[in-house]
């Protein structure tokens, strides 16, 4: 049972070396071969190679996975023989026993001589923070670590091992594809071992790894003869590595996971539902550890009302986690070849509302061997549609690398904004409209503080069997994205407070990206005097302070009951709508272009938001009142092309005849919708000039309700 692979030192500069092309106009896929890099030399991984031909046809590899909390560790390995005893102590030689169970396994696959092994699964229960030993049947006991996760905890996220992918023949049974698949794997298997390790000397204590998906290459379906057998040898290449004797891996189900019951077999996932479930690997299921829910949806099943009865299943079940963490496979914000393709987008827009509904912190994603983040997102919606069969035709022409194509790690951008041939017009126009810029939140540089929206990181090649381009028009979307055909890791710290995330490179373990932070906190530090925690405006003044849609009176008031005026309310429209570029002539004569509102006035203006008070003037200092604001409000809406249908009963209302005509709609709807209330149970004041107060609780609700 226990590995046969030691754990090399591995360090140096990965080189990249380019697979032949799959399509013969694209660039070819680029992958690391192991035997080139220094990490490879001085024959180690010669040695490597002699020590994979003596284990390459053991199934019998064992895998850990977290438990339903830290309190619990999952075990599945392969055996020979269906009854196997499992044990764990709290020493090595197994005399302090925490936990003697006989397994009694599940019948598996048979191997090409008829050998049949059998899929066994137990699960170490109440744990304490320390070290333990388990052993299987009479092999030698094997350490792990729990951690302590009072104070925070750690774990290292990767995307796609793909243990076979570098191989570069077909499926087919022949000599020849298996010994280029055990070669493959072989490589592959280097690199991987090779990223975990640089992970653990980066972060020693790291509680497990969570794997974005694709763990092995080889479907059953594109396997020779369908044999779903013929990826087992992928399995124990992804498990040699020593330090997942004793390392647990969170993993998700991949595009080349999901057809084959060997993935069933090999990992011991927990809380596993038949939600998800495309009826062979199993469906979505999740785990807490500390503080933090962990989701995990197997989203090869399209089926996402399942998902979201799930995700909303898990969020009940654990109602104190302070994070939430999804991770699916597919790149629904990603920046490289998969990410723009109709079915990742059309999933995107499925799934985005569940997952802004049910207050998702972050989402995990691989599928495109390619690093990237996004800003903080909310609200992205579906405004297009285009087929696959379009985009496949467009792409093609879009990444025609010419008759001799090399390996790069951008890809080419043929197709010109300029074009007028209508498909490719179709096309610029559909990856314009999945940019999402509008769901694109304000941050503070590379913190995000209480952000109301999500983080979306895709992960690169974990073990460089493959590595695709990004392509060549970033997405608003994205913040930061990388691609240097090297193997890649990040590294997450999670405690009561923050959410961190540091990403490196494997050749010289430097970071590829800046540390970016999510905080988290229930104590508010605002600098004014002048607004108490018992104020009904409280929250109101955080939300426009922290997304900085207005400042106070000085640094130490906000003069919640000061009038606002109309520079300062289309100041606060501009702020929110995260202040774009305006060009053009300011339509009004007394707004001038050193005033602190000549940007605002000019994009209102532009956007037919605000319009003057006659005779080409603005009136910059006159009141808004709360009709007013209303009015803006709707405009705001219809600009952002949002349903503004609804309306209020306001009879209840005995000013509700103060209304001007003209607003009797746009108060009718602020009312509808929540953005406005009454100034009490039966007054809407609806001519009182608005204080700023009021415009922060009416900007909040709009954020909160149509925004």
């Amino acid at each position: 049972m226990k590995k046969q692979i030691a754990a090399f030192a591995m360090t140096g500069v990965m080189a990249a070396s380019c697979a032949a092309s799959s399509l013969a106009a694209a660039a070819p896929d680029g992958h690391t071969d192991a035997a080139d890099t220094p990490a490879g030399a001085n024959g180690v991984y010669e040695q490597w190679q002699e020590q994979w031909e003596t284990i390459k046809n053991d199934w019998t590899q064992v895998s850990l996975s977290p438990g339903a909390d830290q309190s619990k560790m999952n075990f599945a390995w392969y055996s020979k023989v269906q009854n196997v005893q499992f044990r764990v102590a709290k020493d090595a030689a197994m005399t302090q026993a925490v936990q003697t169970v006989t397994v009694n396994g599940t019948e598996g696959p048979k191997d090409s001589e008829g050998t049949q092994y059998y899929s066994c699964k137990a699960t170490a229960t109440d744990l304490t923070p320390g070290t333990y030993y388990y052993q299987i049947g009479d092999a030698e006991p094997v350490s792990f670590d729990v951690q302590d996760s009072s104070d925070g905890f750690s774990f290292i996220y990767v995307g796609d091992p793909q243990i076979g992918s570098s191989n570069e023949l077909k499926g087919s049974d022949t000599e020849a594809f298996y010994a280029a698949q055990s070669a493959s794997v072989c490589n592959d298997s280097f690199n991987w071992n090779n990223t975990l390790e640089k992970a653990l000397e980066r972060d020693t204590d790291a509680s497990f790894v969570l794997s974005a998906g694709d763990q092995i290459q080889t479907t059953k379906k594109k396997s020779p003869n369908q044999d779903a057998t013929n990826s087992e040898i992928e399995y124990t290449g992804y498990l040699c590595p020593e330090v997942l004797d004793s390392l647990p891996v969170a993993t998700t189900v991949g595009n080349h996971d999901a057809d084959n019951a060997n993935y069933t077999y090999h990992f011991n996932t927990a809380n596993t539902s038949e939600l998800g479930s495309n009826g062979i690997v199993g469906g979505d299921y999740y785990y807490t550890y500390g503080n933090a829910l962990f989701i995990m949806l197997n989203t090869q099943d399209t089926n996402v009302a399942e998902h979201k009865q799930f995700i909303e299943q898990a969020v009940a079940a654990c109602p104190d986690a302070k994070w939430r963490i999804v991770t699916l496979h597919q790149d629904i914000y990603g920046s490289a070849e998969h990410s723009n393709e109709p079915e990742i987008t059309n999933l995107r827009y499925q799934l985005v509302p569940y997952f802004e509904e049910y207050d998702i912190d972050v989402v995990l994603t691989g599928h495109d061997h390619a690093y990237s983040r996004s800003q903080i997102l909310k609200g992205g919606v579906k405004t297009t549609q285009y087929t696959d069969d379009e985009f496949d035709e467009m792409l093609d022409r879009d990444i025609d690398a010419g008759e001799n194509p090399e390996s790069r790690t951008v890809a080419p951008a043929n197709i010109i904004p300029t074009t007028t041939d209508p498909a490719e017009q179709a096309y610029l126009a559909y990856l314009e409209a999945v940019m999402d810029e509008d769901a694109v939140q304000e941050t503070e540089g590379n913190t995000a503080v209480n952000p109301d929206g999500i983080l979306y990181m895709t992960a690169n090649s974990s073990s460089g069997s493959k590595y695709y381009d990004l392509v060549p028009r970033m997405q608003t979307y994205i913040a930061s994205r990388w691609q240097e055909d090297v193997p890649t890791y990040s590294v997450i710290d999670i405690d009561d407070d923050s959410f961190t995330i540091n990403t490196y490179r494997t050749d010289n373990n430097e970071t590829i990206d800046d540390t970016f932070t999510i905080v988290k906190t229930d104590d508010v530090d605002i600098p004014f005097t002048d607004v108490r925690e018992d104020a009904w405006y409280y929250d109101a003044v955080v939300y426009a302070y922290q997304n900085k849609l207005f400042s106070g009176m000085s640094e130490t008031t906000f003069g919640p009951n000061i009038t606002m005026s109309r520079a300062m309310f289309v100041q606060v429209l501009y702020s929110m709508a995260g202040k774009p570029e305006v060009r053009g002539a300011m339509p009004f004569t007394d707004v001038d272009a050193d005033d602190w509102y000549y940007d605002a006035v000019k994009w209102a203006a532009q956007n037919g938001i605000a319009a003057g008070t006659g005779a080409g003037k603005f009136s910059p200092n006159a009141n808004v009142t709360r009709e007013q604001a209303a009015a803006l409000m709707k405009k705001v809406a219809e600009n952002m092309g949002k349903d503004t249908s609804a309306r209020a009963d306001l009879s209840k209302y005995t000013d509700a005849g103060q209304i001007s005509s003209w607003a009797k709609d746009a108060v009718s709807w602020a009312a509808a919708s929540g953005i406005m209330t009454g100034t009490s149970a039966t007054t809407l004041s609806p001519r009182s000039n608005a204080t700023r107060a009021q415009v922060a609780q009416i900007m909040m609700r709009f954020h909160e309700t149509v925004k």
